[in-house]
């Protein structure tokens, strides 16, 4: 079984509110698996759950800010993956164009 983690141990050990908590869910920020009505959230999404809270309570940034944020990361990330894809191919077409010479 995957590695998980309820939503109020989460609440208790970093200290924040449980409506942050369900703010992130709802908003779609944290996908959370239920089950017997206890909310459990995959400890491989704690990292982005700690980024989030971070966030949140230490720089004061509100959950529009955080949903702006987020999404601004993932498109930087596709755009590097872009990136990488078009100079695999543009490495490619280069070593073929100096073989033919």
């Amino acid at each position: 079984m995957t590695e998980r983690i309820s939503r109020e141990e989460l609440v208790k050990i970093y200290n924040i509110e449980i409506t942050f908590f369900n703010d992130l869910v709802d908003n779609g920020l944290l996908t959370v698996k239920t089950e017997n009505e206890t909310s459990y959230l995959m400890y491989e999404d704690l990292p982005a759950f700690e980024k989030f809270a971070n966030w949140h309570y230490d720089l004061e940034i509100n959950l529009p800010g955080l949903e702006v944020i987020h999404e601004m990361l993932k498109k930087l990330e596709d755009m590097k993956q872009k990136n990488r894809e078009l100079m695999t191919k543009l490495a490619a077409i280069s070593n073929r164009y100096e073989e033919g010479q």
